[in-house]
């Protein structure tokens, strides 16, 4: 298994990188991602968390009437974010901190919105774990994210490139969230498996 980076380390990788995000997550978002942050957010509810919020692409496709909140490891991600924030006139709490160890009390939030994010957590059980920790009873969880594929040559293939890209940046290609989400205790609703299998689209609940 490939080592895992810190997270000061992973820290230090996303906030170099920060600059050219957008430019370059929007390549893959066109031919892969595409509809994905609207199906997620247009399902979002009340008091929002964004886990993993990034530079904040997500924002343009929130509901008006939602309360929102953004967590992010890189101090660089989040100034963009909130200058993307400031130009749509969004009000965000926007927040540094670990998706591993949630800085916010038990039953917080009445929905968790996680896109592209899980695939580079250190351990994703443990975030998947805090989303349900701050989550109210019968609050959503929303996902989006990259997987490992059922097809066996493709997930061979993914399963090379993962040799790489988690010492790079610790993103990993072969994870799979929805058996972690439904053993943290959520009932999933709806899912979506496209892209040969290399993409999922998750709202669960967690139950009263």
């Amino acid at each position: 298994m490939s080592k895992r980076l810190t997270t000061e380390g992973l820290r230090e990788i996303w906030d170099r990188y920060a600059p050219r995000y957008d430019r370059d997550i929007g390549f893959f978002e066109r031919r892969l991602f595409g509809g994905g942050r609207d199906w997620v957010c247009e399902q979002a509810t009340g008091n929002v968390l964004e886990v993993a919020i990034g530079t904040g692409r997500n924002l343009p496709h929130y509901p008006a009437g939602v309360t929102l909140t953004g967590l992010d490891l890189s101090p660089a991600m989040l100034a963009i974010a909130r200058t993307r924030a400031a130009e749509l006139q969004r009000p965000i709490d926007l927040r540094e901190g670990d998706a591993q160890a949630l800085p916010f009390p038990d039953a917080s939030f009445d929905t968790v919105v996680c896109t592209l994010g899980l695939c580079g957590v250190p351990d994703e059980r443990k975030a998947i774990a805090e989303m349900h920790r701050v989550l109210r009873p019968g609050g959503k969880l929303l996902l989006l994210d990259h997987i490992g594929s059922h097809h066996r040559v493709l997930h061979f293939g993914q399963s090379l490139l993962e040799k790489l890209s988690v010492r790079m940046c610790g993103d990993y290609q072969t994870r799979r969230p929805l058996p972690l989400v439904e053993q943290a205790g959520f009932t999933v609703q709806r899912k979506e498996r496209l892209k040969l299998g290399t993409v999922e689209r998750l709202a669960a609940v967690k139950s009263r």
